[in-house]
């Protein structure tokens, strides 16, 4: 009697864009080009692994992927998952990734794995990473290591969780590092491993009509008397998030124009060091974090600039009070907390 061969997982594959699917035309430079089908195909094994649903959901480089796209993706992930997939891989450009998977993660309440991937070098170019990048993507999503886990970054055999990834460098294959942390799982012999597992995990409850308000992101320098920043309100921004020096002190010039911002919007004090949180009270000068913190600005706790923009831009979709933007940096900014709607 021949022994019947186990049902193959089932994996859903939205594919967005980027340098994965980007190949050279007549002129110079790569372009978005092959489609999730193209993409799918051209990885050897990968039907071994899983049964894999193509689905093209976007064609563009990653610069043009909004909130919005994401809200819609969330969307049809839910209906995939409610169809019985087993895990999703969502592929597209590196440039973004670390923020549409922090903003799925921050959207996503299932269990069900969520893997982001793309590639560093086009399939034009000797040794192209796309097809490893996605075999090993197929892989975790099909795994029960990664279910409960949250959405994931998956590139060079590597997993980090969506809220800590960072890309790292314009071109290197080994862009993607998660500063403070390391990896949480790597891929090995095509078996994934999930080594440390992220303690909670933060709901935002976004509906997909809800608009998203402009949340503007300024990276302060020596030298810098914040003059820009009083024009941000009459630009129609609702938020700011400020990337002060060190563990998050700014210039004394720079106050006057900061306190009349916080009593407008909220505005968050992150670092511009990418890396450790900002701190609460450990120094006392005028433009101490201290200081900054009594004049009601929110403190982004590990969160990066670019990550506090998108969280503060949710918290305001979804009209969270000042209290309430606090708190949620409070619990995604820290290292333990508990999972909130």
């Amino acid at each position: 009697m021949t022994a019947q061969r186990p049902t193959a997982p089932r994996i859903d594959y939205f594919a967005l864009g980027g340098t994965i699917a980007s190949v050279r035309g007549d002129g110079a430079g790569a372009i978005p080009t092959l489609t999730a089908a193209d993409i799918a195909d051209s990885v050897d094994g990968l039907d071994a692994v899983a049964d894999v649903r193509a689905h093209q959901f976007l064609l563009k480089p990653s610069p043009e992927i909004t909130v919005g796209d994401v809200l819609r993706l969330r969307e049809a992930i839910a209906d995939v998952v409610a169809a019985g997939t087993t895990g999703v891989v969502v592929t597209q450009g590196t440039d973004t990734i670390e923020e549409t998977a922090f903003v799925m993660d921050l959207l996503w309440e299932g269990d069900r794995p969520i893997v982001f991937t793309g590639a560093m070098r086009n399939p034009s170019l000797p040794g192209s990473d796309g097809p490893a990048n996605l075999l090993a993507a197929v892989q975790l999503a099909a795994s029960e290591q990664a279910v409960g886990v949250g959405v994931t970054v998956c590139l060079g055999d590597e997993i980090h969780a969506a809220r800590y990834v960072h890309k790292s460098h314009t071109s290197s294959p080994a862009t993607f590092v998660s500063p403070g942390l390391g990896p949480i799982g790597w891929i090995a012999e095509g078996r994934p491993v999930v080594a440390l597992r992220p303690t909670f995990r933060h709901l935002i409850r976004h509906p997909e009509s809800a608009e998203q308000p402009p949340v503007a992101l300024v990276r302060m320098g020596l030298g810098d008397d914040g003059r820009i920043l009083g024009a941000l309100a009459g630009l129609g921004y609702r938020g700011v998030v400020i990337e002060a020096f060190g563990g998050g002190h700014l210039p004394e010039s720079a106050l006057p124009a900061i306190a009349s911002l916080a009593a407008d919007m909220p505005v968050i004090l992150a670092s511009r060091t990418g890396a450790g949180e900002v701190l609460s009270d450990t120094y006392r000068f005028r433009g101490s974090e201290i200081e900054l913190l009594d004049m009601g600005l929110i403190r982004a706790g590990a969160l990066d600039g670019l990550k506090s923009r998108l969280l503060l831009s949710l918290c305001l979709a979804t009209e969270q009070d000042r209290d309430a933007i606090a708190a949620s940096f409070a619990v995604v900014g820290s290292t333990t907390g508990p999972v909130r709607g």
